[in-house]
């Protein structure tokens, strides 16, 4: 692929906050929807890739995506969240789901679950790395390239108003918001750098198991994907009861086949045995010297497919 911006790249990131920010004139707020990062490059020849967070590249899972891309002109290259919506909110599961998918099953999954891709960022465009402007211009920038796309390519609403900010924090986690994004109008996009802040409802959240470590009956410890990222995690040592329920609810899935290694963070590569990806858990995460991730109760998940 040639063009200004190529995978792989490194996307901007997040640092969490405690309180809604204010500085009238200088922020935007932006949704933050639950769902996996995604990169999407539309090549100055036509082809089309989606790159996820950590690099990976996620094209062959996402076919109804890549199909809608075409659309875009050449030399194009959004940032977003892939997201899927159930319901009437967005699923989280089901994108690990999509995500997952070999290339032989993704297209009826797509058919099954379509994907949205709600682009928050534009990192080029006609030719143009947009990276080094300020973001004022690459909101302009992505709203004239999206105006007249629509779904299942949309722009995620921005407003840069504290007040309405507040509200959209306050009445959308109902259809699977888990917070706001909070930018500033004259700032660069700042690849691998927490430039910009993030504030969530609760310091708990919704995962994926994808695996476990120890005993199926009585597994040590979860591998999860979190919203955002899709890089596997290992969760800190289960307590008794959960280490019983975990056992419970993976007798219930299909045995996995093979194994895998996991990079968690703070800890290396760790061997586990993979699961399909429809249970869920409720997670906290802190900080000592390195980043645990904490399951505090297990939840249900809908067959889902993989």
């Amino acid at each position: 692929m040639k063009g200004p911006v190529v995978p792989p790249v490194r996307v901007a990131l997040a640092e969490a906050v405690h309180a809604l920010p204010r500085d009238p004139g200088r922020l935007a707020y932006e949704p933050k929807f639950d769902g996996h990062r995604m990169v999407l490059f539309r090549g100055a020849a036509g082809e089309v890739v989606l790159q996820a967070r950590s690099g990976r590249l996620v094209t062959a899972a996402f076919p109804d995506l890549a199909e809608a891309a075409r659309a875009l002109p050449d030399g194009t290259v959004l940032d977003g969240e892939v997201v899927v919506w159930s319901g009437g909110r967005t699923d989280f599961a089901a994108v690990q789901g999509r995500a997952a998918a070999t290339p032989g099953r993704a297209p009826a999954l797509a058919r099954r679950l379509p994907a949205s891709y709600a682009a928050f960022d534009v990192l080029a465009a006609d030719g143009a790395d947009l990276r080094p402007a300020p973001y004022v211009r690459r909101r302009e920038r992505l709203e004239a390239l999206l105006s007249g796309l629509g779904p299942p390519i949309q722009a995620v609403p921005m407003t840069t108003d504290p007040d309405v900010a507040r509200d959209w924090f306050e009445t959308l986690p109902a259809v699977g918001v888990e917070g706001l994004v909070v930018k500033r109008l004259d700032e660069p996009y700042r690849a691998g750098r927490r430039a910009w802040r993030k504030l969530r409802h609760t310091d708990t959240r919704d995962a994926v198991v994808i695996g476990f470590t120890g005993p199926r009956e009585r597994p040590s410890a979860l591998v999860l994907v979190l919203p955002d990222d899709d890089t596997p995690v290992v969760s800190g040592p289960l307590a008794p009861r959960l280490r019983a329920e975990a056992g419970a609810a993976l007798r219930g899935l299909p045995e996995p086949v093979g194994g895998g290694t996991a990079t968690a963070v703070g800890v290396g590569e760790v061997a586990y045995r993979s699961v399909p990806p429809v249970l869920e858990a409720e997670v906290a995460q802190g900080t000592t010297r390195h980043t645990v991730t904490t399951v505090l109760r297990l939840k249900g998940g809908g067959e889902r497919g993989g």
